[in-house]
């Protein structure tokens, strides 16, 4: 009966948690006043903001702008946009080339062929 509570106990957690990010993601840190739809918090960046510019600024060996836009967002969210730009670009270039996915990203890698 125990673990019935206590897993009990563990969905309403969840969910009061998820709420809790909900009304953060609708009104802001600290603010009473809902955002409009689309609009960012004040200072804040989404992952896909914050990954364009990071891997621009690489790109461009920005160590100064690479390692602000790194701040933007938590390390996970960062890692989740740059490997989502990574397959976006990959993909864009298969099709430019006429090539597979697996060809283009071996060869901007400088590996051999599989």
């Amino acid at each position: 009966m125990t673990g019935f509570l206590g897993g009990i106990s563990g969905v309403f957690r969840g969910l009061r948690d998820f709420f809790a990010r909900v009304r953060t993601a609708v009104y802001g840190p600290g603010s009473d006043e809902p955002r409009a739809p689309g609009a960012k918090a004040k200072g804040r960046h989404n992952i896909f903001e914050a990954a364009a510019a990071h891997v621009a600024a690489c790109a461009e060996e920005d160590d100064e702008r690479s390692a602000e836009t790194a701040e933007w967002v938590s390390p996970e969210a960062l890692a989740f946009g740059i490997n989502e730009l990574a397959c976006r670009a990959v993909i864009a270039l298969a099709r430019e080339r006429g090539e597979s996915p697996r060809t283009v990203a071996r060869d901007l890698l400088n590996l051999p062929v599989a």
